[in-house]
């Protein structure tokens, strides 16, 4: 049996997403964070918000991670982690904390996982919003 490779995401491709993430925001008139992973988890590129508060950075990273490790967007995980939840007790179980908050979007190529773009800073609707659009740049 043999298996197609499939391109990896390329610091040149993690650059794009980020512009096209901050362009994104910019138009709606937000200021984000933003973090690219690769599909191992690796940072390959990454925007901070330079506010006064810096959470949003910590944050878009951790969005990411989520959506690479569930291959899903965060948007999607809010109501499994609610108590009843399909996820409701996967937080604890991993080693790096997730966060169940829309704005993390996994990056497919030909159907396979290759990374992820999570943002912060904006709204968590906007944040998706911003993120989804990256993702949909780079195909």
């Amino acid at each position: 049996m043999s298996t197609t490779a499939v391109t990896p995401l390329t610091t040149r491709d993690a650059e794009a997403l980020v512009t096209a993430a901050r362009q994104a925001a910019e138009a709606a008139g937000v200021t984000v964070s933003v973090t690219v992973l690769d599909a191992g988890g690796h940072l390959l590129a990454f925007r901070r918000d330079d506010r006064d508060v810096l959470i949003s950075g910590e944050t878009s990273t951790r969005k990411a991670y989520t959506a690479l490790q569930l291959n899903a967007p965060t948007a999607d995980l809010v109501d499994a982690v609610q108590p009843g939840g399909l996820f409701h007790t996967l937080p604890t179980a991993l080693d790096r904390p997730l966060l169940f908050i829309a704005g993390g979007v996994p990056v497919h190529r030909e159907g396979r996982l290759i990374g992820a773009v999570g943002v912060g800073g904006g709204a968590p609707e906007q944040d998706h919003g911003f993120a989804s659009a990256a993702v949909r740049s780079l195909t």
